[in-house]
């Protein structure tokens, strides 16, 4: 019997409770995530827990100097030094290895594990020292000889994209590696028509979102099988493909062991440097070797700092606050080389007017390079930044009509009933409520006692300001940005895959081919087979399996695993209860049609006498061949390939393009109180409305709602990779790189709405970057809510409070 393997399944959804949201028997139940006990228990298991015999580890030499050519390099102190085993440069790796893939078509810009030849940001890898312990292998680094010839710098991305700078890539013969400037609709007749129009400047600080866990990889070469078994910290789609093609290896001679934890990524866990690194290394000396970055390391020169983006906005808009159009300049800073970076100006394409009705958009991305460390995707891969531009924008419109800011919102938003909706780049949001979700979310916060409770403060001689936003998170990885960013990358399908299977016990595993960190696959694939099959989902097991005997995934990347994964999970179930329908159709001698199922077991709708228990379908299916229908294969195992929703085109010539599947919203409301004499802000009061129609497990989404808007409340007001004018890196630590503790995290109330999506199996959009891509926005406003009474106002992140202070001296 054939099985479909690459399909596009409708949605299914259930019943509708009193509020809209459909009913399910598991989905949606607060249920206790199944990950919570291995980690409560202290049995997770990390890169740093795998211990293989004979292991060696990786310690680093980094360049000083932002850019700089290396003359030379002397090892010899290096290799006399106790417990020391090799010593690897630049040259050698780089002539035996292939460089990285990059997002954009500047193949002349070629990024490697090590320098060669080149130094191009102060920390950036130089060589490679291994030895039999870390700490021998941190003295023999020390050791090892560098000689340098200083070359001029450039750390200004405006003065990197005016040509004048020094080039940082000659070969590319610029330092810019991507520009266009986009125009959906009748800009100029918008503005020209217009009654009124203003500009400002936002500028989102370099930061990103340091893990508990540096980033660790381990990798052993076995000669005999021809195989590289690696383990790695990883959040990255196309990894195993991605190493073996640096490595010259066919893909089926990398297996990336995924049933590794990760501890923390929120996006920057590429590594792929790292791996190809140590992986070469166990390839070539014959034994396993491990790197697992320090702090420094990881902050410095571990390639994962976040955007770095400067935006220019103009907006036209008439007298009663209707927005016509918007003009948007981003010019973003991915640092000395370029991976995935560049294509994190791409997706907000797919939301480039936020949840508004703005008829016309001109969007001119630019991606530059400067003398720091290279970029990499951050959580919402550069959707937050452009939020803050866009929330910012109708704050400074709301200002200069007199009109309220959630009025303001309110005249702007696209109506419920106008869902699906075409936004002027070609993106359609496939459903939404956004009044509701909004008066939800001022009900809870009671919004007229929050403004009381600010003019008081502002009476009694304080500092205060409310916060508004409200956000759009597209969510379901399509790869649209990629074909958008780069005409000569075809790729139109980001699927993924899950297995399930029933073993001859009745037990239900499901197989999928991904690495988590933190974002509840388990709970969410278990979940989802229990409600196809009926069957609990704490009596469902879950694994990963390795990339040679797992189906393809595109990793927990864009908010997609909900839709992705789960609606993967849903098919292979569905394909193994339509054939348990199949064996007891047959030996009931009924029509499938005529049948019912009901938690495992299958009875005739009207004559439930007759029927077949759960166990006895499973021994059909494993034991009784003689009971099989014939042409079905004995055994219960399935599997389903999903491709995205909407996704399979090429953007047109003019950039229009479907980015995103599905769109979560949210709103977010703010109260922030500031020191007078500190000018330190406290956050008081937070609440935030989110709306990522069904929940699969709703203790997992507000986990990550949460974080996220801790994440945003660091980027708002600590969080930078501040540079000096010489090009080193000043917060290189966390005594210099601010992260917010318990202490400046608020009480966070979260207001669930639910508008399922019609797209998705069971109405799920994705939530993994709720919180994050609306709390930056919410707390900027708030801030300049206080400043707005004294004159001042600010829009340059992190506002710290040395940027209060002179804001209000």
């Amino acid at each position: 019997m054939s099985e479909p393997t690459l399909l596009k399944q409708p949605a299914a959804h259930a019943g509708h409770a009193v509020d809209g949201s459909p009913q399910f028997k598991y989905i949606g139940k607060h249920r206790r995530p199944k990950e919570d006990r291995r980690f409560v228990t202290g049995n997770g298991r990390y890169v740093a827990d795998i211990q293989i015999r004979g292991t060696r580890h990786v310690a680093l030499v980094a360049s000083p100097y932002p850019h700089a050519r290396i003359t030379a390099i002397r090892t010899e102190a290096a290799l006399a030094s106790p417990g020391c085993r090799y010593v690897l440069t630049g040259e050698e790796l780089c002539a035996a290895t292939t460089p990285f893939f990059i997002g954009v078509d500047a193949p002349l810009v070629k990024r490697y594990a090590l320098a060669n030849g080149v130094a191009r940001y102060a920390g950036e890898w130089v060589a490679a020292v291994v030895a039999d312990s870390r700490h021998e292998a941190e003295d023999a680094a020390e050791l090892v000889e560098v000689d340098y010839e200083p070359l001029p710098f450039v750390i200004d991305p405006e003065e990197s994209a005016a040509g004048t700078a020094p080039l940082i890539h000659p070969d590319h013969g610029s330092n810019v590696l991507f520009r266009r400037k986009f125009v959906w609709g009748d800009v100029d007749g918008d503005f020209g028509r217009a009654d009124l129009q203003t500009e400002l400047s936002v500028r989102w600080g370099r930061n990103a979102t340091v893990p508990i866990e540096t980033f660790g990889a381990i990798a052993q070469w076995n000669a005999g099988t021809g195989i590289l078994d690696l383990w790695a910290s990883i959040q990255m789609p196309k990894f195993p493909d991605q190493v073996a093609q640096a490595l010259g290896l066919p893909g089926n001679a990398v297996r990336v062991h995924f049933d590794v934890d990760v501890g923390g990524s929120y996006g920057v866990k590429r590594g792929i440097k790292h791996s190809v690194l140590v992986a070469y290394l166990a390839r070539k000396l014959g034994y396993p070797v491990r790197l697992i970055e320090d702090r420094l390391e990881n902050m410095r020169g571990g390639d994962m700092h976040g955007p770095d983006r400067a935006f220019d906005v103009q907006a036209a808009f008439d007298r009663d606050g209707i927005v016509k159009s918007l003009r948007i300049r981003a010019l973003d800073d991915v640092g000395a080389y370029a991976g995935r970076s560049p294509l994190q100006l791409g997706k907000p394409v797919g939301a480039i007017v936020g949840p508004y009705k703005i008829g016309s958009v001109e969007y001119e991305p630019i991606s530059v390079m400067t003398n720091k460390t290279p970029q990499e995707a951050v959580r919402g891969f550069g959707q937050a930044p452009t939020n803050l531009a866009i929330e910012a924008t109708m704050d400074r419109i709301a200002a200069i009509l007199g009109i309220d800011r959630l009025e303001l919102r309110r005249r702007n938003f696209i109506r419920k009933e106008e869902f699906p909706y075409m936004i002027p780049s070609g993106s359609t949001y496939d459903s939404g409520d956004y009044h509701t979700v909004l008066d939800k979310t001022l009900r809870a916060v009671d919004f007229e006692a929050l403004v009381v409770r600010r003019d008081e403060i502002r009476r009694a001689g304080g500092v205060a300001g409310i916060g508004v936003s409200t956000c759009l998170e597209p969510s379901g990885g399509n790869s649209a940005f990629e074909p958008l960013f780069n005409n000569k990358n075809e790729t139109t399908t980001w699927m993924d895959s899950c297995l399930v299977r029933i073993d001859l016990s009745g037990s239900v595993t499901g197989v999928m081919n991904t690495s988590s960190s933190g974002q509840g696959h388990e709970t969410l694939v278990s979940t989802v087979i229990g409600e196809v099959l009926e069957r609990d989902p704490d009596g469902i097991r879950v694994v990963r399996a390795d990339s040679l005997s797992a189906l393809p995934s595109n990793s927990p990347v864009g908010s997609r695993m909900a839709i992705m994964l789960g609606g993967a999970a849903a098919g292979a179930a569905r394909i193994l209860k339509r054939r348990l329908m199949e064996i007891a159709a047959h030996n009931l001698r009924v029509p499938v049609e005529a049948l019912r199922y009901r938690e495992g077991d299958i009875e005739v709708a009207d004559d439930p006498s007759q029927n077949l228990p759960w166990s006895e379908l499973v021994a059909i299916a494993h034991r009784k061949f003689h009971k099989m229908p014939p042409g079905m294969e004995p055994g219960l195992q399935a599997k389903f390939v999903w491709e995205v929703p909407t996704g399979g085109t090429l953007p047109t010539p003019d950039g229009r393009v479907q980015m995103y599947p599905c769109y979560s919203f949210e709103a977010h409301v703010v109260l922030v109180e500031i020191d007078p004499q500190t000018c330190k802000p406290h956050i008081t009061r937070y609440v935030c409305g989110h709306d990522c129609g069904v929940m699969i497990n709703p203790h997992v989404v507000h986990g990550m709602a949460y974080g996220g808007i801790a994440h945003g409340i660091g980027a708002a007001l600590y969080e930078k990779f501040a540079y000096s004018e010489d090009g080193q890196l000043l917060s290189g630590t966390f005594m210099d790189y601010l992260i917010p503790s318990a202490m400046e995290v608020p009480s966070v109330d979260l207001v669930d709405h639910c508008t399922p999506s019609p797209l998705t199996t069971f109405g799920q959009k994705g939530s993994g970057e709720a919180g994050y891509l609306g709390a930056p926005a919410a707390v900027v406003s708030a801030i300049n809510d206080a400043l707005a009474p004294h004159g001042a106002s600010a829009l340059s992140l992190p506002i710290t409070q040395d940027v209060i202070w002179k804001s209000l001296s």
